[in-house]
C-alpha cells in the first residue's frame, strides 16, 4: 500500500473539513427559523380602518370603534392593549381553544405579519376612560380585584393585570376600563369551557359565582 505523503494528506484533510463546515453551516441555516418581518403600526392601521375588500377582508373599527375605542359593549375595547396579548389572540382565534362566530374566521384571514401589524397599531392607540354602573356592588368587586376570595381560592386580578389593570406584558392583558358586559362574558366563557386558552382563568372563573364576576367586571370598567 502507498503510503500518503505528509502535504498530501494534510491538504486531504483541509478540504475534508472545509466541505464538512460547510455542510453544517448549511445544515444550521435551514434549520433555523425565519425573522420575523418588523411589525408595522401604519399598516395595521390601515387594515384596522379600511379592511381589505379584495380579500373579503371587513374594518376591524365597524365592531371594536376608532383607534379600538369600541361603544358597542358587547364588543372589546382594544386601543392601548399589550401589543403580544392582541397577537397572541388572533392566533388563539384560529385554534379550537377560542373560537368565535365572527373572529375565528377572520383571523384565519389574516397573514401573521397582518396580524402583528394590527397588534401593533392597537398598542400605541389612546385608550378612553370607562366608568363602573353599579355602586351596590363597587366595594365587592374592588375586594376580590385588590385581594380575591381568600376561602374559595380566588387570587387578586391585580397580581397579575397589575394594580391599576393595565397588564403585564406579554401574558396578562390591560383591563382598565373595559366594557362590564365583556369582561362579564369572558369570565363566563372560561367558567363554562367555551374559551380555554387560559388555564389559570379557568381556574379561576370555576370558582367565582355570577355575582362575583359582574362586581368585578364593574369595577375593572372605572379603573384608569
Amino acid at each position: 500500500m502507498n503510503r500518503l505523503t505528509f502535504p498530501l494528506l494534510k491538504s486531504l484533510l483541509v478540504a475534508t473539513l472545509t466541505v464538512c463546515g460547510s455542510v453544517s453551516t448549511a445544515a444550521a441555516q435551514s434549520n433555523a427559523p425565519a425573522v420575523a418581518n418588523k411589525a408595522d403600526p401604519a399598516k395595521g392601521g390601515t387594515l384596522y380602518d379600511s379592511g381589505d375588500a379584495a380579500r373579503g377582508l371587513p374594518a376591524c373599527l365597524s365592531c371594536h370603534g376608532a383607534a379600538g375605542n369600541s361603544t358597542i359593549f358587547a364588543n372589546p375595547k382594544l386601543s392601548g392593549q399589550i401589543e403580544a396579548y392582541t397577537h397572541k389572540q388572533l392566533v388563539d382565534f384560529t385554534t379550537p381553544n377560542r373560537q368565535n362566530p365572527i373572529m375565528t374566521p377572520y383571523s384565519k384571514m389574516l397573514t401573521e405579519d397582518e396580524k402583528r401589524h394590527i397588534a401593533a397599531y392597537l398598542a400605541v392607540q389612546k385608550a378612553k376612560p370607562g366608568a363602573a354602573k353599579n355602586k351596590d356592588t363597587v366595594e365587592l368587586g374592588r375586594k376580590i380585584y385588590r385581594g380575591g376570595i381568600a376561602e374559595k381560592g380566588v387570587a387578586a386580578c391585580a397580581s397579575c393585570h397589575g394594580a391599576a389593570a393595565n397588564g403585564i406584558p406579554a401574558q396578562y392583558p390591560r383591563l382598565a376600563g373595559q366594557h362590564q358586559d365583556y369582561t362579564y362574558a369572558q369570565l363566563d366563557a372560561f367558567k363554562n369551557g367555551t374559551r380555554k386558552n387560559s388555564p389559570q382563568m379557568t381556574t379561576l372563573a370555576e370558582r367565582m359565582s355570577p355575582e362575583e364576576m359582574k362586581a368585578v367586571s364593574d369595577y375593572i370598567a372605572g379603573l384608569k
